[in-house]
């Protein structure tokens, strides 16, 4: 079933690519020149970490298959981008409550990063003491 999944995410992935690609292309055609207006590179920026975001997944999920392990800092690095890519692309009509709620995010998101962090700093500092032992 992760197999399936990993399959039409690649596709997914590789038709975001070429798609941004071209939309790159169109951008700085269409203009007759290489000079792109302030709105089109917050479009393409935004497309760009969308991209982003599915290469992440992509890559953790592989990574379930190969090692049956969910790396949490992952994922918890791609909802960083996610919610990076929403405040990139936030308008000027936003809602001061949608403002606090997107900064509770990104509070809560640091600190769980933060904690796994630490996390795993200490599992590591652990097993390194625990090999010296045994050595």
């Amino acid at each position: 079933m992760y197999l399936i999944l990993l399959i039409l995410l690649g596709i997914v992935l590789v038709v975001s690519i070429i798609n941004l690609g071209i939309t790159v292309f169109m951008f700085l055609v269409d203009d007759g020149g290489f000079i792109l207006e302030s709105h089109e590179i917050i479009q393409i920026f935004g497309y760009f970490l969308l991209v982003l975001i599915g290469i992440e997944f992509f890559e953790s999920i592989l990574t379930y298959l190969r090692d049956h392990v969910i790396h949490v800092e992952v994922i918890v690095m791609v909802a960083m981008t996610a919610v990076a890519r929403k405040v990139i692309l936030l308008d000027s009509e936003v809602t001061d409550m949608h403002l606090i709620g997107l900064g509770i995010l990104i509070l809560s998101l640091g600190i769980a990063y933060y904690l796994i962090r630490k996390s795993n700093r200490e599992k590591i500092k652990e097993e390194l003491i625990k090999r010296t032992h045994e050595a």
